[in-house]
């Protein structure tokens, strides 16, 4: 039995890029957890006819400390798992026509990463449960207490042998005092989406440029790193203080999905920054090139993230209670894999 407070997912498993990104995880668990989400997101799209497209991603340098940075990482990559490739310019254009090649060095292509339109994933695999492993979904249905072995809901009391909890960015309803302890912050994140490209035009690999590499752990290891860092905090202060990176997809309407920020704190007012979207555009526009540009949706979502370094939280507040929390801007990459652990050792 599945409690959901609304009526349909509108949290940030639909507010995201639809990206599972296992080249952004972290060498060794993180990466395995990232791949093993990556088979099981596999299984559902055959098992639902949910699409997922197998797209890969290409990390796009127009900066020599950039390339500097993918050099390394390639370098690296026999040792660690991943299966990224170095690419010329000429390269880079037979394999997507929306990248800008004017100033480009070379790129990095990885060809785990897959997209998936997560609006339409959440309310398929919600039926599938309930259609072909008789889950009972209670949407609408908040739950507002737990003392075991009762889950109080909005509906009344249900007996529970386990429960886990996975709130998102609500530590305040259940468990509060357990959220207090725990190193977790919000992050609130700006995004928008194109109108559908015409005349079936297809971007292709994710792209992403120079900014993501400042952001996903992966690239920690590298020691070229920080002499990017500190360029960037000399010719682009905003962006870092926003936490601006820009990742491009596109989803199987053909709409591209453009993003984002990162704004941490407790709590958020609800109005967008719109000089936060223009970064993210401007920065957009020095390597994507598309037929059509025009913004349809503007949108924010929040989600939790530790502040330890830790990938995901795990707590037992009380006996048969387990809440899985913490998984940061990764959760479609990491969810199922963590998922599969959990439930091993249950």
């Amino acid at each position: 039995m599945i409690f959901e407070r609304n009526s349909r997912a509108l949290g940030a498993s639909i507010r995201n890029f639809g990206l599972v990104w296992p080249v952004g995880q972290q060498a060794g668990e993180h990466y395995a957890r990232a791949m093993a989400s990556r088979r099981i997101w596999k299984e559902l799209a055959d098992a639902t006819g949910l699409e997922c497209n197998e797209t890969g991603s290409l990390h796009l340098a127009y900066e020599k400390d950039e390339l500097a940075v993918l050099e390394e990482f390639v370098q690296k990559t026999p040792g660690n798992g991943y299966s990224c490739e170095l690419l010329t310019p000429h390269q880079v254009s037979a394999r997507s026509n929306a990248v800008k090649t004017a100033g480009l060095l070379g790129a990095m292509y990885s060809p785990t990463e897959m997209t998936v339109n997560p609006r339409e994933a959440c309310a398929r695999i919600a039926a599938w449960l309930e259609e072909q492993l008789q889950v009972t979904m209670c949407f609408n249905t908040p739950v507002n207490g737990i003392s075991m072995p009762f889950v109080e809901t909005s509906e009344g009391f249900w007996k529970a042998g386990k429960v886990f909890l996975c709130s998102g960015a609500d530590f305040e309803t259940l468990y509060p005092q357990a959220f207090a302890t725990a190193s977790l912050t919000k992050c609130k994140l700006q995004m928008m989406r194109t109108v559908p490209q015409p005349g079936k035009w297809q971007l292709g690999p994710a792209l992403c440029a120079g900014l993501t590499l400042l952001h996903y752990a992966a690239f920690n290891t590298c020691s070229s790193l920080a002499a990017l860092r500190q360029r960037i905090a000399h010719e682009m202060p905003q962006h870092l203080q926003w936490g601006v990176h820009v990742l491009v997809s596109q989803n199987g309407a053909g709409e591209l999905t453009i993003g984002d920020s990162h704004e941490y704190g407790s709590d958020f007012v609800p109005f967008d920054r719109e000089f936060v979207n223009e970064l993210i555009l401007q920065y957009m526009h020095r390597f994507l090139q598309a037929p059509d540009f025009t913004i349809q949706e503007r949108w924010h979502g929040i989600y939790p993230k530790l502040t330890n370094g830790h990938a995901h939280l795990l707590l037992h507040p009380e006996k048969d209670v387990t809440i899985i929390n913490g998984l940061g801007g990764a959760g479609m990459t990491l969810s199922f894999g963590l998922a599969e652990e959990i439930a091993a050792n249950h």
